[in-house]
Formats: C-alpha cells, sequence, structure tokens
C-alpha cells in the first residue's frame, strides 16, 4: 500500500475541557474509559477520505496534536509549547459548554498559535466588543467544538448555545457540540459528522491543492521524480 499524505491539525483548549476525549473518540471510534492529563502533546492519526463518494476521493492522515497546558501558563512553558505550533494546517478550538471562561480563553489559545503578538481587545461571549479584525487574514482553516453539552440543563441550553454560536462566528469557523461519552453525536450522516468531514476537507484543499483545483504534487510524487524544484515544499 502507498504511504498516505498528511495534515497537521491542532487540538488546542484549557486542561479539563476534554481535548483527549474527543481525539480518542474521533481516531478510535470509542469513548476513552479513563482521560488523563495531557503533558506536553499527545498525537493519534484518524484516517479520512478526502471529496468521499466523488471521482476526487482520495485517503489521508489526519494527525491530530492534543496540546496540554494552560493558557495562562508561564513564558517559558509557551515558549517550550510553541514547537508544536510549526507547520499546522488546521486548529480545532475546544471549550467546556458549561464553563464559561473555557470559551473566553480560546481567543487566546488561537491567538498563541497563530503567534500574534495583539491581545484581544474584549471577548464577545461577553461585552460584544472583541475585534474580529484580528482573524480577518487567517488562512489557517478552524473548528470550534464545545463539549459536555450533556450537561447543560435544558432550561439553559439554547441561552448557552446562542452565546457559542457568536464565538465561532468570531473565528469564521462552523461549529459542533456533543457529549464525548456518546458516540451517536459523530454518527455517520448526522450533521455534527458532515461538519467534521467538510473541516477536514477545507484543510487538506488548503494544503494540497492549488486555488485552480491542480492538485500540489505529494510526497509520493517528489521521490518518484527526484524532487526537483518540489524541494521548496517541507514536511515535519
Amino acid at each position: 500500500m502507498a504511504a498516505l499524505d498528511r495534515v497537521k491539525v491542532l487540538v488546542l483548549g484549557d486542561s479539563g475541557v476534554g481535548k483527549s476525549s474527543l481525539v480518542h473518540l474521533l481516531c478510535q471510534n470509542q469513548v476513552l474509559g479513563n482521560p488523563s492529563w495531557t503533558v506536553g502533546c499527545s498525537v493519534d492519526v484518524r484516517i479520512h477520505d478526502y471529496k468521499e463518494g466523488t471521482p476526487e476521493e482520495k485517503t489521508y492522515y489526519i494527525e491530530l496534536w492534543d496540546v496540554g497546558g494552560s493558557v495562562g501558563s508561564a513564558s517559558s512553558v509557551k515558549s517550550t509549547r510553541a514547537v508544536f505550533y510549526n507547520s499546522i494546517n488546521g486548529i480545532i478550538l475546544i471549550h467546556d459548554l458549561t464553563n464559561k471562561k473555557s470559551s473566553q480563553n480560546l481567543y487566546r489559545w488561537s491567538l498563541e498559535a497563530l503567534n500574534r503578538d495583539a491581545a484581544p481587545t474584549g471577548v464577545l461571549v461577553t461585552n460584544g466588543d472583541y475585534d474580529r479584525e484580528q482573524f480577518a487574514d487567517n488562512q489557517i482553516p478552524l473548528l470550534v467544538i464545545g463539549t459536555k453539552l450533556d450537561q447543560i440543563p435544558e432550561t439553559k441550553r439554547n441561552e448557552v448555545l446562542t452565546r457559542t454560536a457568536f464565538l465561532a462566528e468570531d473565528f469564521n469557523a462552523e461549529e459542533i457540540n456533543l457529549d464525548c461519552t456518546n458516540p451517536r453525536y459523530l454518527a455517520a450522516g448526522s450533521s455534527n459528522a458532515v461538519k467534521l468531514s467538510r473541516f477536514f476537507d477545507k484543510v487538506i484543499e488548503k494544503r494540497y491543492y492549488l486555488r485552480d483545483g491542480n492538485q500540489i504534487p505529494s510526497f509520493s510524487d517528489r521521490k518518484r521524480f527526484g524532487g526537483g524544484a518540489l524541494k521548496t515544499l517541507h514536511y515535519d
């Protein structure tokens, strides 16, 4: 079997929001029984069929880099964490729907990963004046996922989901809300599964396809033809 091309997707968010549980569900299609704290970074792989069901269908590896730590960490910790932010093709931002602070911190996580020096001017989820211009020129596909949906009381659910919808809009990203302990939220054919597939397709497209729809030669193609000018395309 030929080697599959790959893309690198960061999974970012506060400790305890369920990043490891989500990554396990996405890659193993099963619930993580005993989640533990991630130290440094943990990497798992999901196999994804790009443009599934079409003549352009092709299989890729999606590397999901689950980055541990706190967004408020000391600068030395952030410096160490920065090594994981090299050559990224997409970012999944995870927040706990029952913890408003974890939602607000997604702005800081994204700015850290995108290597921006500016701090947010406000936080839309609390006062409506967040400066979305900071992400206007961002070319890296983003996806916002809210966890612990099952823990929101029915009486509060509409209020919480309305607030988080604005959060996703700020990032110009689609939004998925789920419970990581219940695989049905990502069942094949569900709206969440469609959004997830669309996000991974976009990540692959940005990495491997030109604007005119032509494919950028892959690693296996470069090996076959001996590299040449294509050596300017870098891989980790």
